[in-house]
Formats: C-alpha cells, sequence, structure tokens
C-alpha cells in the first residue's frame, strides 16, 4: 500500500517528522556542546557579570518594573488602535450587536487606562 492509498497515512507520516524533528536537532545541540565545547569551568567563568562590571549587591531583578510596566501598556494600546482601524472603516455597515461589542472593548480599555493612570503608572520615573 502506497502513502497516497491510505488517507491518514500522510498525518501520520507529519505527524512523525514535526515530533521528531526537534528532538533530533536538540541531540545535534547536545552533541555539538559535548564535543567541541569542553566544560572548563573556572572562578572567573562562573562569577557574576554585569555590563562589564562585578555585581554589586544581591539584587535579583536587574532591572525595573515600570518599564517594563510601560512596555505592556503600550502593546495593549497599540492593539486597541489595530481593532479600531477596521471598526471604524466598516462601522456604517455593522448592526447594532457589533456597535455593541466594540464599545464594551473601548470601556474595557478606557477603565484599564483609569486604573494605570490612578495607581501613577504613567509616571515617568
Amino acid at each position: 500500500m502506497t502513502l497516497s492509498k491510505h488517507p491518514g497515512a500522510f498525518i501520520a507520516l507529519y505527524l512523525a517528522v514535526a515530533l521528531a524533528f526537534p528532538f533530533i536537532l536538540l541531540a545535534v545541540a547536545w552533541l555539538w556542546r559535548r564535543l567541541a565545547q569542553p566544560p572548563k569551568p573556572n572562578a572567573i567563568k562562573n562569577g557574576t557579570y554585569e555590563c562589564g562590571l562585578d555585581g554589586s549587591g544581591a539584587r535579583p531583578i536587574q532591572f525595573k518594573a515600570h518599564y517594563y510596566l510601560y512596555a505592556i501598556l503600550f502593546l495593549i494600546f497599540d492593539v486597541e488602535v489595530l481593532f479600531l482601524l477596521p471598526f471604524g472603516v466598516a462601522a456604517t455597515a455593522l448592526p447594532v450587536g457589533a456597535l455593541l461589542a466594540m464599545l464594551a472593548f473601548v470601556l474595557l480599555l478606557a477603565e484599564g487606562l483609569v486604573w494605570a493612570w490612578s495607581r501613577g503608572h504613567l509616571e515617568w520615573k
């Protein structure tokens, strides 16, 4: 029986390749690490490194969290624009249910903006 005559053979072959391919790549990477990069630990390699300077203090986090929060807020409101633009183009041809759904979407995003503003997350520190 050939591959084209059995209906599930192509899917089975595709799944087998899809599951085997990452493991083959991981095995090759592991072999490369073992053969080409032998471990040579020493005090310098095991020491902490922060931008060319010795580590100072016992801080587990090396970045300020409010920068991350600015990025997340930017992404949220950037995606809002991506959703609002097509809606604005087709607003006259949409039914009332779509208008109510978009109103709920905008109100939820406005609530998020008010929350971030009231908590002081939009102030640059």
